[in-house]
């Protein structure tokens, strides 16, 4: 089964908006085992629109549309395939009065343009929208009913497009397909290693599979993923794929793997720290509360996490932190630091951040020089530098991932 993506939006070729949604798509189709070939960006013209239906339809079985189906009169979607499908919009009362209810309960007054969401081409379906008051719409193109080719339309409200993809229009898709298989995916998330190198890394695993399938996705200041996708005729059989092929990859690359699908290096961090009962403080200039953000943004955070100080003048950093080095963005400034947030916090483990974001450099050290400090129950504290590119947000960021990546290592190398 094969569906091409078509986002619909003058904003998004005028770059106000940025197509995540095309990326989403394509990410749940290759785990679904659903073919897609090409993605699309037009803008809200009509004849654009169906111009390119009829092209992207020539040679697949299927088009999503993501967008355009809104209530004003540059929303298109639903006009442009009514004239594909060479049929009239016909309001559906009953959907009319979902909508409207819909505004009843959020105590506002429907617009009556609100109501052109309840047209439907003749001949389709609407997709129910449990989270907004646009329905998609999964509509059939062509004279055979055995042979026919489906057009769906979702909206571009990211968060209500991904409850329809998974709910209707993949379930529909596999059922077109006939396909009876099952297909299983599993991230495996790393850090520290170049796509080139992590490629080289397990190269010889990639070339000899074919089921389960290895695949690389970038994601940019999160690491690499190594995404291993089966196929099988139970779920059972196709998790049984995965988790062989993942023992494989583990034992070339498990050094480098922090955590397995939604889990991030915060998680790994919280989870160690929890391994050994142990607690931990923060203490971050350059990130300016990056790392404390992070860390509480896992439920039960609060288990191990003690808090964050951010010590972003250098008054704060002796006051509060006790930093007697001449430079706050030195080695041993990030050492101090660390130990005063093991101290001041109460915490077991203390770890700190200093450095050069930008615009300029500072006591003679470049942008994007860091410096990152860990203080561990019985050790010497330690501190490392580092010098990291790009602007002054992207500094910011990959200090946090740094610097969790570091701590998660020193806590994984404890007893070793």
């Amino acid at each position: 089964m094969r569906c091409e993506v078509l986002a619909i939006g003058t904003e998004l070729l005028l770059g106000q908006i940025v197509d995540t949604n095309s990326a989403w798509i394509g990410e749940q189709f290759a785990a679904s085992g659903i073919d897609s070939y090409e993605h699309r960006v037009l803008g809200d013209n009509q004849s654009r629109i169906v111009a390119a239906l009829q092209d992207m339809l020539s040679r697949s079985d299927s088009v999503l549309i993501c967008g355009g189906l809104g209530p004003t009169q540059d929303d298109l979607t639903r006009d442009a395939i009514a004239e594909l499908m060479g049929v009239e919009l016909e309001r559906d009362m009953e959907l009319a009065e979902t909508i409207a209810a819909m505004f009843r309960t959020r105590l506002r007054d429907m617009p009556q343009n609100n109501l052109r969401q309840a047209d439907i081409p003749v001949g389709g379906a609407a997709i129910p929208n449990p989270m907004g008051t646009a329905p998609g719409l999964m509509c059939p193109v062509g004279d055979k009913p055995d042979s026919r080719k489906v057009i769906y339309a979702v909206p571009g409200v990211p968060y209500e497009m991904q409850e329809m993809v998974r709910a209707h229009v993949i379930p529909d898709l596999l059922r077109r397909s006939g396909e009876a298989s099952v297909i299983v995916s599993r991230s495996l998330k790393t850090w520290g290693q170049s796509e080139s190198g992590l490629a080289e890394m397990i190269a010889h695993r990639v070339d000899v599979q074919t089921n389960p399938t290895i695949a690389f996705l970038a994601r940019g200041i999160e690491g690499l993923v190594v995404r291993i996708t089966a196929k099988a005729a139970t779920e059972a059989e196709a998790r049984a794929l995965v988790d062989a092929e993942e023992v494989e990859l583990r034992a070339i690359i498990g050094h480098l793997v922090f955590g397995v699908d939604d889990e991030t290096m915060e998680h790994a961090v919280l989870a160690l720290l929890a391994k050994r009962g142990w607690t931990l403080g923060v203490a971050e200039s350059v990130t300016g509360g990056l790392i404390g953000a992070r860390i509480v943004s896992v439920p039960g955070a609060s288990d191990s996490f003690r808090g964050t100080i951010g010590a972003y003048s250098t008054d704060v950093k002796r006051s509060v932190l006790g930093v007697t080095a001449e430079s706050v963005v030195t080695e041993e400034a990030a050492r101090e630091m660390a130990e005063g947030a093991q101290r001041v916090l109460g915490a077991d483990v203390g770890i700190s951040v200093t450095g050069v974001a930008g615009p300029a450099e500072q006591d003679g050290v470049a942008v994007g020089t860091v410096f990152f400090g860990v203080a561990l129950p019985g050790r010497p504290t330690e501190s490392v530098s580092f010098r990291l590119p790009g602007d002054r947000e992207r500094i910011r960021q990959f200090s946090t991932i740094s610097l969790l990546s570091l701590v998660r290592q020193r806590l994984e190398a404890f007893d070793a």
